[in-house]
């Protein structure tokens, strides 16, 4: 597989843009682990190689322990290795990243609320919706993992 589109190259106002809404959310007073994690999630449902694989490293270079890391796909079912606001955040992730099959239940965001204040749920949101983002444009433009043997 190649790449079809560099889209950095070919779209440089519209992937600023992005860019100016991923340095939102590194500012916003969200927990970095927490945001990688759920960029994570996003990225497993999705099924997007790129940043899965960029993801996984950052949150391993940031001190998250491998099994941790490993377990993110099957979180649910993962023990006590993550916390109930990871817990929280990550169902919400995979709410909104199937919107279309949930609908943003109630369930979750009553969770949400007894974990995150009004602002960090909306800007969790916000993180959500740029890597659902991210991943339509690496996935759709076919971009490989940095670590990817090239042809």
């Amino acid at each position: 597989m190649s790449e079809r589109i560099d889209f950095y190259t070919s779209s440089p106002a519209g992937m600023k843009a992005l860019a100016g809404v991923h340095d939102y959310v590194s500012r916003c007073n969200l927990d970095p682990s927490l945001v990688e994690l759920v960029y994570l999630r996003v990225s497993q449902i999705n099924g997007c190689a790129y940043c899965i694989d960029m993801h996984t490293k950052a949150l391993h270079k940031g001190g998250m322990p491998w099994d941790k890391i490993v377990l993110t796909q099957v979180w649910a079912e993962a023990g006590n290795w993550f916390s109930t606001a990871e817990r929280a955040a990550l169902a919400w992730a995979e709410s909104l990243t199937l919107i279309a099959q949930t609908n943003a239940p109630d369930v979750i965001f009553t969770q949400m609320q007894a974990e995150f204040s009004n602002k960090a749920i909306t800007d969790l949101t916000v993180a959500i919706g740029l890597m659902n983002a991210y991943n339509r444009l690496a996935i759709s433009h076919r971009k490989l993992p940095d670590s990817a043997p090239r042809d």
